[in-house]
């Protein structure tokens, strides 16, 4: 989850700068839970694009998925090979 949180704050960007988060996106984690606030404008299919380019870049992207758990959040979903 840390180097998750590490990318996030380096690839979220604001005002078409990376790195740059100021007062407007405050990215938190507690334990194996990231929060994203954001003040400004800020869409959620960025988000999920960001977290699947986090798991292609670890090698994960095979085995996980990202899912919409409600309106507001996404979680992390090993895939179903049963199915």
């Amino acid at each position: 989850a840390a180097a998750f949180e590490k990318f996030l704050h380096e690839r979220v960007k604001v005002n078409g700068k990376t790195g740059q988060l100021g007062d407007v996106v405050k990215i938190s984690r507690d334990k194996s839970k990231i929060t994203v606030e954001a003040s400004a404008k800020f869409s959620k299919r960025y988000l999920k694009y960001l977290t699947k380019k986090f798991l292609k870049k670890q090698n994960l992207r095979d085995w996980m998925r990202v899912v919409a758990s409600d309106k507001n959040t996404y979680e992390l979903r090993y895939f179903n090979i049963s199915e």
